[in-house]
């Protein structure tokens, strides 16, 4: 049997929504074990005062529990 954790995490990215829905992911690789699954759960995109866009991605990630 098998325990999942599932957290919010955001990423953000000046080229498009995958591009920060991969750096969202890449990023909590680095501090999560054995992740399963994203899912995008929201999507938006900041408009800037210069008009720079800066898309965000909201996932909801699961990994597998690892009691300490």
């Amino acid at each position: 049997m098998s325990v999942y954790r599932v957290i919010d995490v955001i990423g953000t990215s000046a080229t498009s929504w995958e591009e920060a829905a991969a750096e969202a992911i890449g990023t909590a690789a680095g501090s999560l074990h054995d992740l399963r699954v994203a899912e995008v759960t929201k999507q938006d995109v900041v408009v800037g005062e210069d008009g720079a866009l800066l898309y965000r991605t909201r996932i909801q990630l699961s990994f597998k529990y690892q009691p300490e």
